[in-house]
């Protein structure tokens, strides 16, 4: 059915969103997000709550989610000038990070940065890295090198978590763009339908007979890069690296029903479908292209003319307008800290 709807053009994927339907504070609690489930274009939408989600699944069904955990990438930093500079880290190279820097133009190559927060940090910023803006640096904290994920706690005091620029609130706790699950460090973005998920909604999917299953996807750059071109097969994706361990995977082929909590879990279980269990993916998936593992997929409402639209559009079909434009009727939030949906493929 997707193959045949035609080449896609991004206007396609633009829909208008009002500033206050974008979510400027998580649900508290966490499961009291509201849920759309999508019964299919014959059945209204049924108007639940992530609460509610475990009595939606049951014995043979598997949930996958995403463990990574977001790092305090964001530096706000000050040139010796006392100029202001924000350091946005996204990945570890061998002898430092790729990064991006505002205002960029401002910056020559090997200026040092300094942190009002924590005088032991320091920045040196390096050359550009291919066409998207990108900046080397090398992080010193205490007079050490600051080399990758796993370091990061030396980042704690400077740096915060990169919140979307929609996001415009403030006095967030941290732990709240993390899933309550969030163990492998290293994502600059939240894997953001699991900070949904509590304690008590996982152990309901136990008592539910509903396996549970975990894989590691770092988000990376494509969450700050707005897709420019018209036709969405002309983007280039950012790769991503990802792992899928081996009881996950095993457990994918045994299950009723795949249950992917989020697209990165998605991405993750495509591209392992198409490849290794580990690596780096630049996986687009887009109308045309078949989901080979995922079986339903919970996740946010999100930004127009976007890559993960595109995602839900090959996923579910033209049916995504429907559901966007009632939930905007229904007041949902959309967005990181918004409400989410929980979608059927077997429904299209």
């Amino acid at each position: 059915m997707s193959a045949e709807r035609g080449v896609q053009n991004m206007k396609e994927f633009d829909y208008e969103l009002p500033e206050r339907a974008i979510g400027q504070y998580p649900a508290d609690p966490r499961d009291s997000a509201k849920l759309l489930v999508d019964r299919g274009s014959l059945h209204e939408p049924e108007h639940l709550t992530v609460a509610n989600l475990p009595e939606q699944l049951g014995p043979g069904d598997l949930v996958v989610i995403n463990e990574t955990r977001v790092i305090p990438a964001r530096l706000p930093l000050r040139k010796v000038s006392g100029g202001a500079v924000e350091v946005l880290l996204l990945e570890p190279t061998q002898q430092g990070w790729t990064a991006l820097v505002r205002p960029g133009r401002r910056v020559k190559n090997g200026t040092e940065l300094r942190s009002d927060r924590d005088p032991d940090l320091q920045v040196t910023v390096g050359e550009k890295i291919g066409e998207d803006g990108q900046r080397e640096v090398i992080v010193i904290h205490d007079g050490q090198i600051v080399m990758g994920p796993l370091d990061c706690h030396r980042l704690s005091l400077a740096g915060e978590p990169p919140l979307p620029p929609y996001i415009v609130s403030t006095g967030h706790s941290p732990e709240r763009y993390q899933t309550i699950y969030a163990n492998s460090p290293g994502s600059v973005a939240a894997p953001t339908a699991g900070l949904h998920l509590t304690a008590a909604v996982m152990k309901r999917f136990h008592e539910r007979g509903v396996e549970l299953r975990t894989v590691d996807l770092v988000v990376g750059i494509d969450t700050f890069r707005p897709v420019t071109v018209d036709n969405p097969s002309d983007h280039v994706m950012h790769s991503e690296a990802y792992k899928v361990p081996e009881n996950t995977w095993e457990a994918c082929q045994n299950a009723r029903r795949v249950v992917a909590i989020g697209t990165t879990t998605a991405r993750s279980l495509e591209s392992a479908a198409r490849g290794p269990l580990a690596g780096r993916t630049d996986l687009f998936l887009r109308r045309g292209m078949p989901f080979e593992v995922v079986d339903l997929l919970m996740t946010n409402f999100h930004l127009p003319r976007s890559t993960l639209l595109i995602m839900i559009d090959a996923f579910l079909g033209p049916r995504w307008r429907d559901l966007y434009s009632g939930a905007l009727r229904e007041g949902y939030r959309f967005l990181s800290f918004g409400d989410a949906m929980l979608l059927d493929r077997a429904s299209t």
